[in-house]
């Protein structure tokens, strides 16, 4: 079993008798990093301090670059060191006490004190545990005031308490809180007998269009299963359970604004590889974003005017014509992207969008049989294919009224094949954005190619893409995350 290392500035600020984990201090773990040598400790910093270059402070940092899992990780120190810092998950936490309130909570105190995941009152769960799942900190004080609307309170200070801070009432629920979140987190010897490492991939059961189908995910656990890794489906349930597993794939399709970033975020925070990483998904999320990225950089894109009004449509048609194409920009799976024929389709279009995005993107419509696209992994090229277009349609994904989305086939080439210009392009575009898995858009048209898009999570389909490559692309995708654990 993996050990746990419980940091304190003196052995005085712990009950030694109230846990049965290690007690080091916050000083001879800065000086004396040879202790670990070999070994991948589990850490809880219960430091005096979380403030910026206090020993606390060092310690998550240092812990970080010894690829040891600690919380609160220096992440989590920053975030909460400004209420800027953690606004983004101001709203989603406070809809959370209003349903807990709606729930028949009791009223909500001024002050509450959330620990390891844990609300003094139970029917504060729901808030406790989204809570420890943004910010991943033994004890968090939640300062409350009343909203503007009756049973809609509002937070008025998150912080990361010192546990030296708290009372000896709170001192007991502590000790009961810590020893329950260490038990439950890791797994045991057992299950760790036959396998290196145990993968964790993220997937939704009812997703109609996941990256990547169940029984694809049994295709690679059987594949990694002979590197001695062990992978195992996860629900979005299980965010809890997430620091029992040594990485992370997210095959559902990911968006900042739900759960697919707090279990990217918390991989991150708990020194685990995970594909798709935070920054690649916020990267990757915005059509905008990687329009001006890939400009600035060299990388040929298709003419664009970006669109933040009705003042800007008359220039799109001056500049790009019709028919072209209005997207918005965090749009997937070819939703949110339509053609547009004349002047006045645009307009009664863009005015039915902005009425939920600020900027839109207009860009060429280069029509074509199919897009290319090149799997990239780790800066080198995985995977090359072809999607056909949607039959009678001009994207390879047809969404019909009804719902039913009608996908065009498939044309699968190994690298080799491929041609080079197509994979130099992919290459470019992807290291732009980061280390991780990308799947890289492309055009051919007769002026060239351009990148049309860049997926942080690309499908990933067991006889689709991989039906030239063959097991190749689930070994090289175990070995990238078992590269970062070694």
């Amino acid at each position: 079993m993996s050990s746990w290392l419980i940091l304190v500035d003196s052995l005085r600020d712990f009950d030694n008798a109230a846990t049965p984990h290690k007690l080091i201090t916050t000083r001879d773990y800065l000086a004396r990093p040879q202790l670990f040598q070999g070994s991948r400790p589990q850490i809880i910093n219960l430091a005096r301090s979380f403030a910026y270059q206090s020993r606390g402070y060092y310690c998550s940092l240092l812990a970080e670059a010894r690829g040891h899992r600690i919380i609160p990780s220096v992440e989590t120190m920053v975030d909460l060191g400004s209420r800027a810092l953690y606004a983004q998950a101001v709203p989603e936490l406070e809809e959370a006490l209003a349903k807990c309130v709606a729930a028949g909570a009791p009223a909500v105190p001024e002050r509450m004190l959330v620990m390891f995941g844990n609300a003094p009152d139970r029917r504060f769960d729901r808030f406790a545990t989204l809570l420890f799942d943004w910010f991943r900190s033994p004890v968090l004080e939640v300062l409350i005031e009343k909203g503007d609307r009756p049973n809609r309170p509002q937070i008025k200070r998150l912080s990361a308490l010192p546990v030296i801070k708290l009372e000896e009432p709170e001192l007991k629920v502590f000790y009961e809180a810590l020893n329950q979140h260490t038990k439950r987190q890791w797994k045991s010897n057992k299950a760790r007998a036959t396998s290196r490492y145990s993968f964790a991939t993220l997937h939704d059961p009812a997703e109609k269009m996941p990256p990547s189908s169940l029984k694809t995910l049994k295709h690679w656990a059987k594949i990694a299963e002979k590197l001695a890794v062990e992978v195992e489906p996860i629900t979005r349930r299980d965010l809890g359970r997430l620091a029992e597993f040594d990485a992370l794939w997210i095959r559902e399709t990911t968006s900042i604004d739900n759960h697919t970033y707090r279990f990217a975020r918390r991989a991150m925070q708990e020194g685990m590889p995970v594909i798709d990483d935070p920054i690649s998904m916020i990267r990757c999320t915005n059509k905008i974003y990687l329009h001006e990225l890939m400009s600035a950089n060299g990388i040929a894109v298709p003419p664009t005017v970006t669109v933040g009004g009705p003042g800007d449509l008359a220039r799109a048609g001056d500049e790009l014509g019709f028919p072209m194409v209005l997207k918005v920009p965090d749009s997937s799976f070819s939703r949110g992207v339509k053609k547009v024929d004349s002047p006045e389709e645009l307009s009664s279009l863009a005015k039915l969008w902005l009425a939920d995005t600020d900027l839109l993107l207009a860009q060429a419509f280069a029509p074509t049989s199919f897009d290319w696209r090149v799997g990239v992994l780790g800066g080198k090229p995985l995977f090359v294919v072809q999607y056909l277009m949607a039959k009678g349609h001009w994207q390879i994904v047809k969404h019909e009224p009804n719902g039913k989305a009608i996908e065009g086939g498939f044309k699968s080439m190994s690298i080799g094949e491929a041609p080079p210009a197509v994979i130099d392009i992919g290459l470019r575009a992807a290291q732009l954005i980061g280390n991780g898995l990308y799947g890289v858009d492309i055009k051919e048209t007769p002026t060239g190619l351009y990148v049309v898009e860049i997926n942080d999570n690309p499908n990933i389909e067991h006889g689709v893409e991989d039906a030239s490559e063959k097991d190749q692309v689930w070994i090289e995708l175990t070995k990238w995350f078992v590269d970062r654990l070694e």
